[in-house]
């Protein structure tokens, strides 16, 4: 492998610092500040760099992570299944392999049946209905655990 070079190191934490500013801006001030695509071009590169530099990968690095970190304002409620991401599938090999993924993930080589519909900009969120009434409503957060928003709900 090697070592990395500064200037590989440094693209990628430049990166990282980036992505995390427009996640902030994105999740908690509700105030993009690019768009979707631009941000797309950046996480593209630093999964890039992290696929070519694999020491480069992080725990925290915004290509390990899904949405964001619940709010503090907000309590948190576990999911009843975690809330996964396309992680931008964009063609139909995209989508293939994320179809492997799920049955690497679920253990199982049966079929998987899922919804798809098209993507709206706005806030996922998981409802839980007990005898047709809303008990819990939580936001995607980070795949695991939400923001309890059934107040606002």
């Amino acid at each position: 492998m090697g070592e990395i070079p500064h200037k590989i190191h440094s693209e990628a934490e430049r990166l990282r610092t980036e992505l995390d500013h427009h996640n902030y801006c994105y999740y908690v001030l509700d105030r993009p500040e690019v768009t979707d695509a631009d941000y797309d071009r950046l996480m593209r590169r630093l999964m890039e760099l992290e696929a070519e530099y694999p020491g480069l990968v992080t725990p925290e690095s915004p290509t390990q992570r899904v949405g964001a970190e619940p709010l503090e304002a907000f309590g948190t409620v576990e999911h009843t299944m975690p809330m996964l991401s396309l992680s931008n599938a964009d063609d139909i090999g995209a989508i293939a392999e994320w179809f492997t993924q799920m049955h690497n993930h679920l253990g199982r080589d049966s079929p998987i049946t899922v919804a798809a519909e098209p993507k709206l900009d706005g806030l996922a969120v998981e409802l839980v209905y007990e005898n047709g009434v809303l008990t819990v409503g939580s936001t995607r957060g980070d795949g695991r655990v939400g923001e309890n928003v059934t107040s606002n709900l």
